[in-house]
């Protein structure tokens, strides 16, 4: 007998490209640690695509980047170590 219900299929297929928003304090030093941590977790990702906006008021910075992902276990590994980040507010 099985004790867990079968895992449903992701409608993702990979690979796959799939954009990022990491938001967090307008401070200098959060682009580039956010570069880091997406660059550890897809070393094949282009860094020269990368969106960075100011909010309207200048105290959050917005980094959105597209990975070529490969799989959910990437995803899920790239989004803890994103949101276990003490300058990342909101990860989307």
């Amino acid at each position: 007998m099985n004790c867990c219900p079968p895992r449903k299929k992701s409608p993702m297929n990979f690979p796959m490209d799939f954009p990022i928003k990491i938001m967090g304090e307008n401070r200098i030093e959060f682009e580039p640690q956010v570069v880091e941590i997406v660059r550890a977790h897809a070393p094949d990702w282009d860094c020269s695509a990368v969106e960075v906006r100011q909010s309207s008021g200048g105290k959050y910075l917005s980094v959105t980047v597209t990975i070529r992902a490969q799989s959910r276990e990437q995803l899920d590994a790239l989004y803890r170590a994103l949101t276990g980040h003490p300058m990342v507010k909101v990860v989307l």
